[in-house]
């Protein structure tokens, strides 16, 4: 009995060290890490990301092509060292499962993350946090000899706690340990995540500053109830594309250069992606601009009377300045219809850019994040809809349509629905009734996604029995002859 309760303490004061001691020291590494970002932005960009200026829209357009074509030529030469001259650094999954995190490679490669998204990359930047505190939680794990099962679990909170420092978000941070590393929502592990994440959050603001990420000002005040059925809607939408974009960014990774096919892959991303932002640079970074773009999105009322620019924030993406004249006017649209028709595209082609950038980049080789797209992806997914949505129901919000393809989406996209729901959420401080339409359409969206998963799963092992069966008829063909 004696022993047993030595025991039990020990665990508690390892588990209260480090919630205290390793969250913290999280948190101020998620904290430098975005002063690292700021940094990166001014040298390469002359500007520093904010809610006034969530993208690089008033930097020249050669600018923007140039830092993320150097940005990515650098990060290039230095991975292609790191993973073939030394250690490589292992995904925080596997660093979870007890592969061994080298402490110098591993702050070098995130640093990369860093440097490549503050100069303009289309990748999100919070695997970096989440991988410096699976590394610092190894070194914590053999300081108090934890045994495998323990070291499991403190790697992932230590990971989900990077996280919820990099964004202010501890609810998101502990369910992506115990959502997404674990899959264990056992209670002990969510008080120990919750924990260790609100440190880090707290230390980490108290570095960068305290500041919500997305401006959604323009929520409608209240829910209606054709808001939920849009969510219907949009979580269905959201659910098709999220299931595609988790399909296509897995088949990106798995085709990354293993050699020194990175030296010219990752350059050749950035030509592509700085010639693409030229005319979108919504689409560059973590997809900071892209979802502002859409949650900064106003309807047109059913009367034909805009209730305010109808294209405020589509103005940004276009450059500083007056709407350029409609082509749509000399085929006979009103201006309403033209208005709505610069609206759609301005959006349509901002989701297309921000995918197929996302995807080069990770194709090239590039490490990092698709957390941030995803929620870009679904913002101007939901305001598409929501464009055409609020024409038939004015009372709602292109806003609120655009909140919940942004948890819709993301939650397909990684199959994680508490996880998603929750970091948009942080992300935005949406108000607490609006939690129900966003709860609904990430309930619809997984429901989709996962039954298309499954179906194209299926559909693999299928091909693939039918391709091991030809072989061996082949082979038995071959021993026949």
């Amino acid at each position: 009995m004696g022993e047993q309760q030595k025991v039990d303490n020990r665990r508690l004061w390892w588990m209260a060290a480090a919630i205290l001691v390793l969250g913290a020291i999280i948190g101020a590494g998620a904290g430098l890490l975005t002063l690292l970002l700021y940094g990166v932005e001014q040298l390469m960009l002359g500007y520093i990301e904010g809610a006034t200026a969530p993208g690089p829209f008033a930097v020249p357009g050669v600018r923007r092509a140039i830092s993320m074509t150097v940005g990515l030529s650098f990060a290039g030469v230095v991975w292609w060292l790191l993973r073939t001259k030394t250690t490589k650094v292992p995904s925080v999954k596997k660093a979870v499962a007890g592969e061994r995190m080298p402490w110098w490679q591993t702050l070098v490669h995130v640093c990369l993350q860093i440097v490549i998204v503050g100069s303009g990359a289309s990748i999100g930047r919070e695997v970096a946090p989440r991988e410096l505190g699976a590394m610092l939680a190894q070194r914590f794990a053999d300081l108090f000899r934890l045994d495998a099962v323990d070291r499991r679990v403190v790697v992932a909170v230590a990971a989900g706690a990077g996280l919820g420092g990099v964004y202010n978000a501890p609810f998101a941070g502990m369910f992506f340990a115990v959502e997404i590393l674990l899959a264990d929502v056992a209670i002990e592990r969510v008080g120990f995540g919750l924990g260790m994440s609100a440190v880090a959050a707290f230390v980490a603001a108290s570095i960068k500053g305290r500041h919500v990420f997305y401006d959604i000002a323009l929520m409608q005040n209240s829910l209606t109830p054709t808001i939920m059925l849009a969510a219907l809607l949009i979580g269905a939408a959201c659910g098709v594309v999220g299931a595609w974009f988790r399909r296509g960014s897995t088949w990106a990774q798995s085709h990354q250069p293993s050699g020194t096919a990175i030296l010219w892959q990752m350059p050749l991303a950035g030509v592509i992606t700085g010639v693409i932002a030229i005319g979108l640079p919504q689409i560059m970074g973590n997809g900071r601009a892209a979802a502002q773009l859409g949650l900064s999105t106003v309807s047109l009322m059913s009367d034909g009377s805009p209730s305010m620019n109808a294209a405020v924030s589509v103005e940004q993406s276009v450059g500083a300045g007056e709407m350029p004249v409609s082509p749509w006017t000399l085929l006979g649209l009103s201006d309403r219809q033209s208005q709505l028709t610069i609206v759609l595209l301005v959006l349509a082609v901002t989701f297309v850019a921000k995918a197929v950038a996302t995807l080069i980049t990770i194709r090239s080789g590039a490490s990092g994040g698709v957390l941030q797209p995803g929620i870009a992806l679904g913002s101007t997914l939901g305001a598409m809809i929501g464009v055409l949505w609020t024409l038939a129901f004015p009372a709602d919000s292109v806003t609120a349509c655009a909140l919940i393809g942004a948890a819709s989406l993301l939650s397909a996209s990684q199959q994680a629905p508490l996880m998603a729901m929750c970091l948009v959420l942080e992300l935005t401080a949406a108000p607490s009734a609006f939690y129900v339409p966003v709860a609904l359409g990430v309930a619809v969206s997984v429901l989709v996604s996962k039954r298309i998963l499954s179906q194209a799963s299926s559909e693999r092992r299928s091909d693939s029995g039918r391709v091991g069966e030809m072989r061996i008829v082949m082979e038995r063909g071959k021993g026949q002859a």
